[in-house]
């Protein structure tokens, strides 16, 4: 959880980068490009409508360069944020089904103990020979805990634990999907904005040209 709150907060605080010769004094931070945030603290990029508006917004009037340089920032920031989210979602993927599969293994276990049955298993003894055995009446169970730590439960605390692990593990997986899904869109956000605005710094230029071009006709 510590990790994805730092990841998260390095989206929520990218560094713009410095400003051509020129524009300098600029006033532009994440507040002028983003519009607020998601539940997670994920910023949601702004949509530029009128981009000579926006422009005109800062004093002074920031460049197309200086706009293009704070929106790849952020784009570059989000891509990163992005893989992030990929790996977290494909690490439930994998995590989830192993404790979904040892909470019934367990609720197995449970219920043939209450039966008063035998229960015969299969154990690995090297990669192709396995052993017949059965399982002692102790109504406990180790679980691996991570960080080569392993507990013995009764089969109850067992299924109460794991059962909470499912459940967290579902909603941590679902939030994670959700905030990747945001996040994607705000990458392709900030890159439509980028490209509008390079459109409309090519548009300006070519008139500012063929102004030029008729009053040296004129002359």
């Amino acid at each position: 959880e510590a990790k994805y709150k730092i990841q998260m907060a390095e989206v929520a605080n990218p560094t713009p980068p410095p400003p051509p010769t020129g524009d300098k004094s600029t006033d532009l931070n994440l507040t002028s490009i983003t519009d607020g945030s998601n539940s997670s603290g994920i910023p949601k990029v702004k949509f530029v409508e009128d981009i000579e508006e926006f422009s005109s917004s800062f004093k002074p009037k920031a460049s197309a360069e200086v706009l293009i340089g704070a929106f790849s920032e952020l784009f570059s920031k989000f891509k990163a944020y992005e893989t992030n989210l990929q790996n977290k979602r494909l690490n439930f993927q994998q995590k989830l089904p192993e404790i979904s599969k040892t909470l019934q293994l367990v609720q197995h276990l449970k219920a043939k103990h209450d039966e008063g049955a035998t229960v015969t298993t299969q154990y690995n003894l090297c990669d192709t020979v396995y052993a017949k055995a059965e399982l002692e009446k102790t109504g406990t169970v180790h679980l691996w805990l991570g960080a080569n730590v392993m507990l013995e439960y009764t089969y109850e605390e067992a299924i109460e634990y794991l059962t909470i692990k499912e459940k967290d593990a579902k909603e941590e997986y679902d939030k994670v999907t959700e905030d990747l899904a945001f996040t994607r869109n705000q990458s392709i956000t900030a890159e439509v904005n980028m490209s509008r605005i390079y459109n409309w710094d090519v548009k300006n230029r070519r008139e500012a040209k063929a102004l030029e071009t008729a009053a040296a006709t004129k002359m």
